[in-house]
């Protein structure tokens, strides 16, 4: 038998005529065939064929080769095990538990969880101080196509702050915050107590909440997700999982069944602040939260350049830039070779110009 590594897509040999396209479509990449019978991710799947410990009807496999049920496929010349049912959990994450598969992190969520019966996953996160519902499965194409951006998959949260919720801060939040050199989209903002807002996002963006109320000068006290699409949380307590029903898994096949499960998603949606550079609000200074007035005077004159010089409000000081001396752009105001964020002093980026126009007027 040859050595030479298994490229082809089936024991079969590559289809042809007719129904090469049928065939090609129940063709799947090693790795996720592999990861998919639960004894490990696409990552370890990846480094057994690298290591040539893969084998596809009796030859070692390549890297991206494809196969399909017909194919016999073994790791360490033992046959894989059949693939498992898919599982779809709800569980409820207490504060301190880790949202990762990897076992040497104490207290990751597959630990908590316990789940015997097949390897499961989160789709998604939630932060180790943050609270609520996320789910776990065993399907890597559901997560896929819940979690891209592109998507719009909305994920609810009872969120609360250091302080008073003010009529601005919840204006400020829906509309859009200039965090990880984007914008956020648009969200759904309300004030349901003194200092605690319910917020539903559909973008999933690094501690995002928690980020967008640091630049308004709020900090989060606690956060806690009770809604992913139409999964409730529920009264499901801390650290208690149930599976999800029959009619909950019908409604987001239903509503995911025109979803891309691919980087395009997120690409084809970014919005047209996050291609062209972040913009700051136009907005007095009068009307920004008190920290935040020098940065976003200061980023407003930097955008319309030094000709608006004497346009500075009183006190609002030169940001400091190690690229002192060189000429902005007379588009952006970023000086040549520099960043287009500058540091607020507390850890936040601001960026230079104004929010979409769709946001202006809105005070």
């Amino acid at each position: 038998m040859s050595d030479a590594p298994y490229t082809s897509g089936s024991a079969s040999g590559q289809p042809s005529g007719q129904n090469s396209e049928q065939a090609q479509d129940n063709l799947t990449r090693l790795n996720k065939f592999i990861s998919e019978t639960g004894i490990c991710s696409r990552r370890e799947a990846d480094r057994l064929i690298d290591q040539g410990r893969v084998k596809v009807n009796g030859v070692v496999a390549g890297m991206g080769v494809k196969v399909s049920l017909a194919d016999d496929v073994r790791v360490n010349n033992k046959p894989l095990r059949a693939k498992p049912a898919p599982v779809y959990l709800v569980y409820n994450k207490p504060i301190g538990i880790t949202c990762t598969t990897d076992p040497e992190i104490p207290e990751n969520i597959v630990d908590a969880v316990n789940y015997k019966k097949s390897r499961i996953f989160p789709i998604g996160r939630l932060d180790k101080p943050s609270s609520g519902l996320i789910l776990l499965t065993n399907d890597g194409d559901i997560v896929n196509k819940i979690l891209r951006a592109g998507n719009a998959h909305e994920k609810e949260y009872i969120v609360s702050m250091d302080k008073p919720i003010t009529n601005d801060f919840v204006t400020y939040m829906g509309a859009g915050v200039p965090i990880l050199d984007t914008i956020t989209k648009p969200c759904k903002v309300r004030k349901i107590g003194h200092n605690t807002i319910n917020i539903i996002l559909t973008q999933g963006l690094n501690r995002q909440i928690r980020r967008m109320a640091d630049y308004l000068d709020f900090s989060v006290t606690s956060l806690k997700r009770v809604r992913i699409m139409n999964i409730e949380l529920g009264e499901l307590k801390p650290g208690q999982w149930r599976y999800v029903t029959e009619s909950e898994l019908a409604l987001i096949n239903a509503m995911i069944g025109d979803s891309s499960s691919t980087e395009e998603a997120s690409q084809l949606e970014q919005p047209k602040a996050a291609r062209s550079g972040p913009r700051i609000k136009d907005i007095t200074t009068e009307q920004a939260p008190a920290a935040n007035r020098r940065t976003r005077a200061r980023s407003a004159s930097a955008s319309h350049g030094a000709a608006n010089e004497d346009a500075k409000p009183k006190g609002a000081r030169k940001p400091r830039s190690a690229n002192a001396g060189a000429k902005p752009d007379a588009k952006t105001g970023a000086k040549n070779g520099g960043s287009r964020t500058q540091a607020t002093g507390k850890g936040r980026a601001s960026s230079k110009g104004s929010l979409p126009q769709s946001n202006r007027g809105k005070r």
